[in-house]
């Protein structure tokens, strides 16, 4: 398949009142496998690693939504005011309600988050009945000490009012689990990611970037990060 055969789509849905924007990445055929891509807290949609991964997905016959949630990019909202970890799991049963009605998407549902993203997706995936998960440098509690005694900008950040959470207990509920993390992460400590992998259920794979930090910066990193994600979503989305 060529990406000239895909296609996108701009696709407006609401939750909890806000209108919300995303953008369907469809390649050709009918009821085809579908992810869903969160971004990170302080992200968009725009994230050159989803677009990336929409179009490496989409060459392997996988359709690809990626969205603003509410108070970021093009979506409603003032971000202080409706940013909390429960609202982007709402956003995000909106958005796969949304695409996977559609007679195009749907066979198959996977979902893929950055950072906050990702925390939403483990958070959502058992509830949502989601076929597998891939995350990168997510965060499983709103903790980021990791024993230090200064705070970190991410705690801070975390830290916020109706911010504080802890999803360790979703997370034995899980399997078909790809974890991610930048070995020299000074944002969310690498033993989150080592806590996903220990607590989910098989099949699952920990991948650690080496010296890999929190935006994935190394351009060595990114394609890797795009090839082993695509090739997760064509064995358990295409291939069950």
């Amino acid at each position: 398949m060529t990406p000239t055969a895909c296609i996108q789509k701009d696709v407006d849905f609401s939750a909890d009142g806000l209108k919300l924007k995303g953008i369907l990445h469809l390649p050709p055929g009918g009821r085809i496998p579908l992810v869903i891509g969160c971004h990170g807290l302080y992200s968009s949609a725009e994230s050159p690693k989803q677009i990336a991964l929409a179009e490496a997905c989409n060459r392997r016959g996988i359709a690809y939504f990626r969205f603003d949630h509410r108070g970021c990019g093009r979506s409603e909202g003032q971000f202080d005011r409706v940013t909390s970890l429960e609202a982007r799991c709402t956003d995000l049963a909106a958005a796969l309600d949304a695409v996977s009605r559609r007679l195009d998407t749907g066979a198959r549902l996977g979902l893929f988050g950055s950072s906050m993203g990702g925390t939403v997706c483990l958070k959502s995936a058992g509830r949502l009945a989601i076929g597998t998960v891939v995350t990168f440098g997510a965060p499983i509690r709103s903790d980021l000490s990791d024993g230090r005694p200064e705070k970190s900008r991410s705690e801070i950040v975390f830290d916020a009012a109706k911010r504080r959470f802890d999803i360790s207990g979703n997370l034995s509920k899980l399997s078909h689990v790809l974890v991610f993390h930048g070995q020299a992460d000074d944002v969310v400590p690498l033993d989150h990611a080592r806590e996903i992998y220990d607590l989910a259920r098989e099949p699952k794979k920990l991948v650690v970037q080496e010296h890999g930090d929190h935006p994935m910066s190394d351009p060595k990193h990114q394609r890797e990060f795009v090839h082993r994600t695509s090739r997760w979503f064509d064995q358990w989305l295409n291939n069950p």
